[in-house]
């Protein structure tokens, strides 16, 4: 029996002393972690062959080679390296990264969303929710417009979001924050992923603001715009494509037009889309919208004006008179009447007309492609009759 005893524990040992060997090698590449929990669970083994001498060995070898913590325990165990100047445990790492934002300064706090872009996406998306207290607003996005919403002070600016990172330090974007900062406009940074959504997809150029919308004036009796000479009114009958309508805004603007006149039904409203295919002309530029637009006109007609309509180059059998418009010479108040994108005029804008003027093609046309883009017409057409009116003085 004392024979079978001592060959007994001799086989234990040179087991264990194998598994040692094999956990201290690991250990040596790094992974003493692994040796750890192998010696702890030898150590914590109901075992009862394992004599007082090995399991005081596994202790010895378990202490010199773990760098770790034992469980449970306070501090660091003797015999173990000592944590560097400024370093932290291990297990305050771990709860610092589960989130223990109560012993987190914030700057701290900052820095470790940039490791987490899901706990920083709900972030943005919390601080983006705006107390408007039942007010409408919209996004408006792109640097001009939002730009040009600030100086004007036609809206009411709520918060300016600005996309994260370099984006941020262009000269264009710095000039809209420093606008905004100055107005006491909030500025709130967030990713360009969350400036994709508020701008549903559009071109926002790391930057969207949060602002009151815009809407048609109605004013009739507000100034013209004009230099002194015959005025000219741009009159837009149901255009439905914003970026038609902010395009042709766009031209007006910059040709010269005194008012720009639209109908309020079946026509685009002022949108952001609006804004930005304008450039931000729209923020600038006073549109004036009426429910019953041929009355307006009528009026107009009434007091000297001429109403001059359009036709594309293949338009036959008028009974108003077509004209090129480079023969046409503008001496008189007159309101340009352009229709919308595939009816053109309405009978009734169209019966007001004493004629109708068309752009010559450059040659022979292909069937179906005989006509322009509304936006393109109306700044060849606007460009035609302001230039009369300059020779005309």
């Amino acid at each position: 029996m004392w024979v079978s005893n001592v060959a007994h524990q001799h086989k234990l040992l040179h087991v264990l002393g194998r598994r040692l060997r094999t956990a201290v090698s690991v250990s040596r590449v790094g992974s003493q972690v692994a040796s750890y929990h192998f010696t702890a669970t030898l150590l914590n083994s109901e075992d009862s062959s394992l004599k007082p001498a090995v399991r005081r060995r596994l202790r010895g070898s378990n202490s010199s080679s773990v760098q770790h913590k034992t469980a449970g325990s306070g501090g660091w165990p003797d015999g173990e390296r000592k944590p560097l100047k400024n370093e932290i445990p291990p297990m305050q790492k771990w709860n610092q990264r589960r989130g223990d934002d109560s012993r987190v300064s914030s700057e701290l706090r900052k820095l470790s969303l940039e490791d987490y872009p899901a706990e920083r996406e709900s972030l943005g998306r919390q601080n983006s929710r705006l107390d408007s207290k039942g007010e409408k607003s919209e996004v408006i996005f792109g640097v001009a417009p939002c730009l040009l919403a600030l100086t004007q002070g036609r809206r009411k600016s709520r918060k300016l979001f600005v996309k994260d990172g370099q984006a941020s330090h262009r000269v264009s974007v710095l000039k809209v924050c420093e606008e905004a900062h100055r107005r006491g406009v909030q500025v709130q940074r967030i990713s360009k992923k969350e400036l994709d959504k508020m701008s549903s997809g559009g071109v926002h150029q790391g930057v969207c603001l949060h602002a009151s919308p815009l809407t048609y004036l109605t004013d009739k009796s507000a100034p013209n715009r004009g230099d002194g000479g015959a005025p000219l009114w741009l009159v837009l009958d149901r255009i439905q494509d914003p970026m038609n309508l902010g395009a042709i805004l766009r031209s007006a603007y910059f040709l010269g037009v005194d008012r720009v006149v639209s109908s309020l039904r079946h026509s685009c409203p002022l949108s952001p889309v609006v804004s930005k295919a304008s450039s931000g002309v729209m923020e600038v530029i006073g549109v004036y919208g009426y429910e019953n637009l041929e009355d307006v006109l009528k009026a107009k007609v009434a007091q000297g004006w001429q109403a001059v309509g359009t036709v594309g180059a293949e338009a036959e059998g008028s009974q108003i008179p077509v004209i090129r418009c480079s023969d046409f010479k503008m001496t008189k108040p007159t309101l340009l009447l352009m229709g919308g994108e595939g009816e053109g005029l309405s009978p009734g804008l169209l019966s007001l007309c004493k004629m109708l003027l068309t752009i010559p093609a450059g040659g022979e046309l292909f069937p179906g492609i005989e006509s322009l883009n509304v936006s393109v017409a109306t700044g060849i057409l606007l460009y035609s009759l302001l230039s009369s009116r300059k020779s005309a003085r």
